[in-house]
């Protein structure tokens, strides 16, 4: 099978289209041929080594940490899933992950995929969505009525956020570039910021929580319009935990983890038409570089796909 694989730490150029075994399945895991993956920045910090800390690497590793396709092959022990079964999720990124045509994942880290959606869309889901969703409501708990801001609101984790929040019916602020505000508003937003050429922290305030998916300075910022009690949840380093504290806000980091139940909810809501990916471009296999590198200009609106089959 042909898989793209790192051999070392570096730019896009070390990534190499390889032809491998095909991996088999252990008792408690899956086969699954891969129709769809998904471009992550998560991918770009592995690749450079930069990720080395949260996610240590082993070579050769295949990238690639969304998976849409169909089972192929069961473990003895895998009872909820059959051969044929059209399934998605999020490989964990220690491990081999999809841009190759064949994956094997533990079962309890995938989900049916929606039926409503091909692979290619819902290959866009999976790493985004549960960060979206488990950032909002696990770690963030936003409920009814509440008042989010979620930055980088029209990136692949930022537009599913806006979504889910909205659903929800919290009061949703977004910010994105100025060529984003109309596209932020149309997800359901209440209020578009131009992060260029606005401060938000001069126009905001008692926010409950924010959801911060860029750091830094943004993340300082946001402590300014939270109010006391509230919540910062970042998908980044927490660089701000003492000031924090004396603001009596609540700040705290997280990982997505890959769980069954999260995935099967966010289906749930795509069939019901309240949540959409939104698709901006597809690659084929052999263009793996060159979606990770449109990726890493990081002007990207929602996510980019690599198609497989």
């Amino acid at each position: 099978m042909k898989a793209n694989r790192i051999h070392e730490f570096g730019g896009t150029d070390v990534l190499e289209l390889e032809d491998i075994e095909k991996p088999q399945p252990k008792d408690d895991e899956v086969l699954i041929k891969v129709y769809a993956s998904s471009v992550n920045p998560v991918d770009q910090k592995i690749v450079e080594g930069a990720a080395q800390e949260r996610f240590p690497t082993h070579f050769p590793l295949t990238i690639g940490w969304d998976v849409s396709g169909v089972i192929e092959a069961a473990g003895n022990h895998v009872r909820k899933f059959s051969i044929g079964d059209e399934v998605y999720g999020r490989p964990f990124p220690t491990t081999n992950g999809a841009f190759a045509e064949y994956l094997v994942i533990k079962a309890d880290q995938i989900a049916l995929k929606p039926k409503s959606l091909d692979h290619i869309n819902a290959a866009a889901v999976p790493l985004a969505g549960l960060t979206a969703w488990q950032g909002l409501f696990k770690f963030g708990r936003l409920e009814k009525g509440q008042r989010v801001l979620i930055h980088a609101a029209s990136g692949g984790v930022g537009s599913f956020a806006v979504q889910f929040a909205k659903w929800k019916g919290a009061y949703v602020i977004g910010t994105a570039s100025v060529d984003n505000l109309a596209f932020i508003k149309q997800l359901g937003a209440d209020e578009a910021i131009d992060y260029q050429n606005e401060r938000f922290e001069e126009k905001l305030s008692d926010i409950d929580l924010v959801f911060d998916l860029i750091g830094k300075d943004t993340q300082q910022r946001s402590l300014q319009v939270i109010k006391p009690g509230g919540r910062l949840v970042t998908t980044v380093m927490q660089e701000f935990k003492e000031e924090a504290k004396e603001k009596q806000i609540q700040l705290e980091g997280f990982t997505a983890q890959s769980y069954p139940e999260d995935l099967e909810k966010i289906a749930e809501l795509i069939e019901q038409g309240m949540v959409q990916p939104l698709v901006s471009a597809v690659f084929n296999l052999d263009e793996a570089a060159k979606a990770e590198r449109l990726s890493a200009e990081k002007h990207t609106r929602g996510k980019i796909v690599i198609k497989v089959v």
